[in-house]
Order: structure tokens, then sequence, then C-alpha cells
């Protein structure tokens, strides 16, 4: 009995020493990689935004340049997401903006879009869907270029009643067996221009604001 319990005891010890040799090891890789890991998912961030504002058609970080977005009725947000701005020395240019359509055919479908200073589209991407393969997963762009339709589409083009697809009367193609994803997505575009035209002036505002921010910190910077 008495070696036994010896012989747990000894178990016991070897079996805490291995937890915690363990638990070093992931939390250092944990720690080595997750530099790696952050610059990753912004590299991965800032290619998306990069499609619809390039970098020959601003100077600044648009991933240092945001405001928070919480709009539910006309971006369809659930959460507060992130409003990017786009300058071209200290003028604004454009944003993109984060929008939901809910009513997608298998749920919620993520987008981002991106808009001109004038109101004008520069770019639509879909983020996350779970729209059917072969079908409704046209919206993303690597399976098909048909949010390319919305490229340079405003407000006034085309005029509110044609802004549906083609089988409600509207402008925009549908797919073929599929017309509940590209209904809500044109939809969610849709209102996403209207969000910028009721709020541009702040977009810009404060757009505009940090710019002058950051000019005063450098000013005062150089003054030292």
């Amino acid at each position: 009995m008495n070696i036994l319990g010896q012989s747990i005891t000894k178990n016991g010890a070897l079996l805490g020493l291995f937890a915690i040799v363990t638990t070093g090891v992931i939390a250092g890789t944990y720690l080595s990689t997750r530099d790696l890991i952050q610059d990753n998912i912004r590299h991965a961030e800032e290619s998306a935004l990069l499609e619809l504002f390039p970098k020959s058609s601003h100077d600044n970080s648009m991933l240092d340049d945001a405001i928070n977005a919480s709009d539910s009725e006309l971006l369809g947000l659930r959460e507060t997401k992130k409003l990017y701005r786009a300058t071209m020395d200290g003028e604004f240019v454009g944003a993109i903006l984060p929008a939901t359509a809910r009513d997608g055919y298998t749920g919620d479908i993520d987008m981002i879009v991106g808009i001109r200073e004038d109101g004008t589209i520069s770019g639509v991407r879909v983020l996350s869907h779970r729209e059917t393969p072969g079908l409704g997963d046209q919206v993303d762009y690597k399976k098909s270029h048909w949010v390319d339709g919305f490229l340079d589409k405003s407000l006034s083009n085309p005029e509110e009643a044609k802004w549906a697809v083609k089988k409600d009367k509207g402008v925009f193609d549908q797919f073929t067996g599929a017309t509940i994803t590209p209904r809500a997505v044109t939809k969610a575009v849709h209102k996403a221009l209207q969000y910028y035209a009721a709020n541009k002036a702040e977009i810009i505002g404060s757009a505009t604001k940090n710019i002058s921010e950051q000019q005063t910190s450098t000013d005062l910077g150089t003054q030292r």
C-alpha cells in the first residue's frame, strides 16, 4: 500500500510537471507568434480595403483612419463595425462602409461598400455569407465578378425605382436559379448609399479633423 501510494504521488508530480511545461510551451508559442498573426490579419484587412480604394487613389492608412458605425436600419449592422476613410493630400477621397444584408437566402451577408466623395461606388466586396454553393455564392468575388455591376452607380444612377434586380424591373442582373441573394445584396448596397448621403458631412468632417490633429501633432513634435 505504501509502495502504491508513493507511485501515485510520483506519477501525480510528473503529470503536474508535464502540465506546467506544456502550458509554458503553449504560452511561449502564442507570445512568439501573436505579433505575426496580428500582422497577417492586418494585411488581409488592408488588402480587402485596397481592392476598393487602390494605393494610387489615397495616401493615408485607411486602417488607422476609421470611425465606429453601428447603424442597423440602413447598414443592417448587428454589431458595431469600422467605417474607413480614404484621403489624398489631406482631402477626403471616399469611404468604405460596412453593411449587412439580413435577408440572404440562408442568413446574413456581410460586405463592404466603397463610396467615392461624389457618392459613386468604387467597389463592393462580400466578406462572409452562407449562400448556396454554385448559386447564391456568386456574390463572392472569388466565384464571380457580379458585384462589379455596382461600379460607378449612385443614388441617381440608376433612379431609385431601378435599384433592383431585373426580375423586379430593375437594372441589376440576377443569377440563374437564384434571385433572393442578388436581390438582398442590391438592396443592402442601395441602403449603404443612402446612409452615406445622410451622414456624408459627419464622415468627411471626422476624416479632416483626424488629419488636422495628425498635422498638429507633427508640428508640435517639430517645434520640440
